[in-house]
């Protein structure tokens, strides 16, 4: 059963703070300092999306080395390889470095390892095949951090290795690579530290292009930035906010082949594209290649100049997300009912089979971790090993967990909220313990929630389009680290209500305010609700524009609801 979810609505504008933002409407005042901007300058800033600290690519530690090395390399026409993991981040830092290189004439490909057979990040067979195939440097993008014995081979091999990645470094030393860009490696002075994968390798762009000015614009990479920051839930807050604002702007007036036919299949349109629809459209269908297969028609589909060849790549990403669906739909019924199975008041869920997809086992993970907020791993198992995919809630961090086995792992990593590894059947029951231990302790004396946070309380009477057009627009692009801002409302009539959507999961409701305006409003996932709908309920929202059939529109987008005047 799913867990009821607190509402925490934060305190009151301060009287200093609403003075200093007294030239901004007072909703967005509010808004403003909840996310911890009380002054005009710094509220511009925000809202102009702008960061406020130097982001030279020359400060993060081994910048300087890794372009000094890709400059001989173009000098020479050395072989280069960008290595790329198989998700979205991935797939579009690999063809933001293969598109600059080659701007730059350098003699570049991509390589993203399949899923399936090679596994996440480095491994040596890749590493032998490209040293044989006469590369000379590789650059990974995306993974490697977590590759010390794969860096220490590719030195064997005479073959020189550039890292550069977002995740976290394990402790102690960093793999032996030429070079490793990393902001999260301990003493590297770059200041913001949530720039994904892509972020990354677009800070190498910048750097090379500061050395080529005249070679291309650097504003063309940035719907890669956009797609890969988007779809990795990097937060966008920072630079992220930054590139991924100029990214969409960039993706508006695209001539990437590839992203207008993705749009085509996905029902976007790309003159009004937003963050929402590369979160839940575009990346899906990129994500859908290695989920399912590889990725390397993602990757083909970013870089193809051939508009009947990226026509048919975004078919078959489209098709390939609607067997993703299928499977995943099918999985998380049977790895909750193992789960819970195995043990439903466990502080931490876990469930393995044979038959697990290895590519969907994470969006199992994160469908149990949403539905009973606890952390929650699920697992394909192979003949000697077992694949792992991990979920977290705030109170848990995942990889640290994972850091307190390393002795009982292959391979690991990963972020606070998710993380992946690889073990031996034979260590799998031990592991399993451990972790459940290890969440036992940290989470029985708290009892975890899952809250749900509103910027203020309203009169729904104040919810019109005037208010979206006039404030909310300028909060974008929002996601993950920059929510929708969020509103709760008491004690609303409900005029009608019915349930929509594949197995009735999703609720339709017409909600009328005390002006008698009647507002659409959509509660995705809260289909159950309709079987005893109270006349009256107390509502938590975002307010958005719902385009449909060609018709514009705005509702209310439930996400949670009580009745009215029911305790919090």
């Amino acid at each position: 059963m799913t867990k009821i979810k607190l509402w925490n609505i934060p305190p009151l504008i301060s009287p200093e703070a609403d003075s200093a933002l007294s030239k901004f409407p007072p909703i967005l005042r509010q808004i403003l300092y909840n996310r911890g901007y009380s002054t005009d300058a710094e509220a511009r800033a925000y809202l102009n999306a702008k960061p406020d600290f130097d982001t030279d690519p020359f400060q993060m530690t081994g910048m300087r080395e890794a372009v000094d090395r890709i400059q001989i390399a173009i000098q020479n026409n050395e072989p280069i390889a960008i290595y790329g993991d198989y998700d979205v981040d991935g797939v579009t830092s690999t063809a933001l470095l293969v598109e600059t290189l080659t701007h730059l004439n350098a003699n570049v490909r991509g390589y993203i390892p399949n899923r399936f057979e090679e596994g996440y990040g480095l491994n040596n067979e890749a590493m032998d095949k490209l040293k044989a195939e006469g590369v000379q440097l590789v650059i990974s993008v995306d993974c490697g951090i977590r590759s010390p014995n794969e860096a220490l081979h590719c030195r064997t091999l005479g073959l020189d290795l550039i890292i550069s990645d977002h995740h976290h470094p394990a402790e102690g030393d960093l793999p032996a690579a030429l070079a490793v860009i990393n902001p999260k490696q301990h003493s590297d002075q770059y200041p913001d530290k949530d720039l994904a994968g892509v972020g990354i390798a677009y800070k190498i762009a910048e750097a090379l292009l500061s050395l080529h000015p005249a070679a291309f614009s650097l504003d063309s990479l940035l719907d890669l930035v956009a797609l890969g920051t988007v779809a990795d839930l990097a937060p966008l807050v920072g630079e992220n906010r930054f590139l991924v604002r100029r990214g969409l702007r960039q993706m508006k007036q695209t001539m990437r082949q590839g992203l207008f036919s993705l749009a085509a299949v996905s029902d976007v349109k790309l003159e009004k594209v937003n963050a929402g629809n590369i979160g839940f459209s575009l990346g899906p269908r990129l994500n859908a290649a290695g989920r399912l297969k590889e990725a390397l028609a993602a990757y083909e589909l970013l870089i193809t100049k051939d508009a009947s060849r990226a026509g048919q790549l975004a078919q078959e990403l489209n098709i390939q997300n609607r067997e993703r669906q299928s499977i995943t739909r099918e999985m998380q019924t049977q790895a909750e009912a193992m789960a819970l199975a195995d043990d439903p008041k466990a502080f931490l869920l876990f469930a393995a089979h044979e038959d697990f997809n290895s590519g969907v086992i994470g969006l199992a993970a994160s469908r149990l971790t949403d539905t009973y907020y606890r952390p929650a791993i699920v697992a394909s198992k192979g003949e000697e090993e077992t694949r792992g995919s991990c979920r977290s809630i705030p109170e848990f961090h995942i990889t640290d967990a994972l850091d307190k086995c390393a002795d009982l792992l292959v391979r690991h990593g990963g972020h606070a909220a998710a993380a992946g590894f690889t073990v031996r059947n034979e260590n799998l029951p031990a592991l399993v313990a451990k972790l459940k231990a290890i969440a036992a302790d940290q989470l029985s004396e708290t009892d975890p929630k899952p809250t749900v946070t509103a910027d203020a309380e309203v009169s729904l009477v104040d919810i019109r389009p005037d208010l979206f057009e006039k404030c909310l627009r300028y909060l974008e692009p929002t996601g993950y680290g920059n929510p929708h801002a969020a509103f709760v409302a008491r004690n609303i009539k409900v005029k009608n209500s019915r349930t929509i959507g594949a197995d009735s999961k999703h609720l339709k409701l017409s909600l009328e305010d005390e002006g008698g305006f009647i507002h659409d409003a959509i509660g995705f996932r809260l289909g159950e609700w309709q079987k005893n709908m109270p006349p009256r309920v107390d509502i938590l929202f975002t307010y958005e524009v719902n385009e449909y059939n060609g018709r514009i529109g705005y509702q209310l987008n439930l996400k949670d609801l009580k009745a009215a005047g029911a305790v919090n």
